[in-house]
């Protein structure tokens, strides 16, 4: 399979390559190294010929000409403005990188020729703030989402429909969870294992923002990889929720993490931020059905996978 990743040099999407890789396949990477990191792929590179890397924005008017170029069988879409208070802030931005962005990759993959796209999908956005009594989440709950990043894969989600029904175009969306792992960025809007993780072997104290009740959905970032690589040639047409189903509270994470890391310190609270979800979980029950998948990594043995990974790095 010759396969092309936007946002390749990312936390996910580099995984997800050197997963395609290692499967003998041909990946090329597209990446604007906004937030990704040419370290990421350090390993992608032995592959040789098989593996190439374009240093790309997926607003530029070059993607079709790459793609067309690539001859991808698949395309699989996580470049992304990935981080909600942005969006918030700069709902422009967010839409020309996750909109038309998005769109452009999709475009360009029509005109190459792809038999399919599997794009990265926001469970944790595209449902809004669901009711307690609906959690977890499926994937026949409303869409109503209340930040212009969960607004945006929704519209990614809605093109997707389109293509296929007009130009035949198959593809499959993954409604990620709060994926964590080796990779992900522990500075600045990344996810909160990172942040802890990063801290924790540093020995700098960890902040909690509310009273660290809130809940989340944590799934392991190779059991995400699974997913992805498992909707190439399942799943067609369909928005499949990738989480776990278990709500994590912050408060239990982050003393999950500390005994890990030897840190018998408490984290310190400050005041709760503006729009953040009170609870959160996916059913990953419709992926069992569609893709054959299911999550496998307790967050336990992820955390300690994530610390242990950290703690080479540092």
């Amino acid at each position: 399979m010759r396969a092309v990743v936007t946002g390749g040099a990312g936390f996910i999407g580099s995984t997800l390559t050197d997963r395609l890789l290692t499967e003998g396949h041909s990946v090329t990477v597209l990446d604007s190294l906004a937030t990704g990191r040419l370290s990421n792929l350090d390993s992608a590179r032995s592959a040789g010929d098989r593996f190439t890397f374009v240093e790309l924005d997926v607003r530029s008017p070059e993607i079709p000409e790459i793609l067309a170029a690539a001859k991808p069988d698949v395309v699989f879409h996580l470049a992304a403005q990935a981080d909600v208070r942005v969006s918030v802030e700069r709902p422009l931005f967010d839409a020309e990188v996750n909109v038309l962005g998005g769109l452009n990759v999709i475009e360009g993959a029509r005109l190459a020729g792809a038999r399919k796209v599997v794009v990265a999908s926001s469970g944790g956005t595209i449902y809004g703030d669901p009711a307690p009594e609906d959690l977890p989440v499926d994937e026949q709950h409303s869409q109503h989402p209340i930040s212009p990043y969960g607004v945006a894969k929704k519209v990614i989600d809605d093109y997707l429909h389109a293509f296929q029904f007009l130009h035949g175009l198959n593809y499959a969306a993954l409604a990620l969870a709060n994926v964590y792992g080796p990779r992900q960025d522990p500075h600045g809007e990344a996810g909160v294992v990172a942040i802890f993780a990063g801290r924790l072997l540093r020995g700098e104290g960890c902040r909690i923002f509310g009273d660290g009740e809130q809940t989340r959905d944590f799934v392991f970032v190779d059991d995400v990889v699974e997913a992805f690589v498992r909707a190439a040639d399942r799943g067609d047409g369909v928005l499949c929720n990738i989480g776990t189903g278990v709500e994590t509270s912050v408060n239990s994470l982050y003393r999950a993490m500390a005994d890990a890391a030897g840190v018998a310190a408490n984290a310190t609270y400050e005041p709760a931020r503006a729009g953040e979800l009170a609870r959160s979980a996916l059913n990953p029950a419709f992926a069992g059905t569609q893709l054959g998948w299911a999550p496998k990594t307790s967050l336990e043995s992820g955390a300690l996978a994530t610390l242990d990974w950290f703690r080479a790095q540092a």
